[in-house]
């Protein structure tokens, strides 16, 4: 793709400052996935040490949750003003399409990319969010998981 004049002009000091607002996303993600691995339902993805990313997202599992659960746990995360998608719908949501919903590939058999979906959820992280933000939100996930789970909130 070509870029005309005015983009590139705008891109420019966008690009000066990418390693500041990429550190600035992987500090919210990083503060909540340490928040949300004190969980002991909850699974996050583990990093090679030598990966490099960039934490614009959070992807989290939960291996005990059936269909119903996912749902339940996405609509009462909702009501508390969270906004958290699963992949494990049977129709895209947003940024949730899976190799299902994909219409410029053959159909495949991926039982074990399934078996994972079917647990995964995933939040935007962005940068309007503060750090306080962050640590609200990992309450609120943290706290509809122990409801669910019938547990005692600490």
């Amino acid at each position: 793709a070509r870029m005309d004049n005015l983009r590139a002009a705008i891109l420019r000091p966008q690009l000066a400052a990418l390693d500041q607002v990429n550190a600035l996303w992987n500090e919210r993600h990083d503060r909540m996935a340490a928040a949300l691995a004190g969980h002991p339902r909850v699974r996050l993805p583990k990093r090679p040490d030598a990966e490099s990313y960039v934490g614009s997202s959070i992807q989290f599992r939960v291996p005990a949750f059936g269909p119903a659960q996912a749902r339940a746990f996405v609509a009462a995360l909702g009501e508390r003003g969270v906004e958290v998608k699963w992949f494990g719908a049977a129709d895209p949501v947003a940024f949730t399409s899976t190799h299902h919903s994909w219409r410029y590939v053959a159909r495949q058999n991926l039982p074990q990319t399934d078996r994972v979906l079917a647990t995964l959820f995933d939040m935007r992280l962005p940068l309007t969010f503060s750090l306080g933000d962050c640590d609200l939100i990992s309450r609120h996930i943290l706290e509809v998981l122990t409801e669910m789970s019938g547990e005692v909130a600490a």
